[in-house]
């Protein structure tokens, strides 16, 4: 469903936003394609996302929105602080002011 939403781009990831009419909490999913690798890339690629996404929706709530994270070979290697700013960067790229609780 968040493929019909706003997309965002970065380094390391690819970002697929679906805003919803329900202002429920966010929702979040993260994808990795075997083009990255074995089972084991795949899954610490999305072990990063994941934890750099947990961190900035911890201090910056978003509300109404379901959100894909795509893997992208960069979120290997990329250092963890970028991964992490790319990923806020993105949240207000992808926001308007109303939609974040402050």
């Amino acid at each position: 469903m968040a493929r019909a939403g706003r997309r965002l781009s970065s380094e390391g990831f690819a970002l697929q936003a679906l805003a919803r009419e329900d202002g429920g909490p966010v929702r979040v999913g993260f994808t990795a394609t075997r083009k990255l690798g074995n089972a084991v890339v795949r899954n610490r690629t999305r072990r990063r996302l994941r934890e750099a996404t947990r961190l900035v929706l911890a201090e910056r709530p978003l509300i109404g929105f379901d959100l894909v994270l795509i893997g992208r070979p960069a979120a290997r290697t990329l250092p963890f602080v970028r991964l992490r700013a790319d990923f806020a960067q993105a949240l207000d790229r992808l926001a308007e002011p109303e939609r974040l609780i402050r």
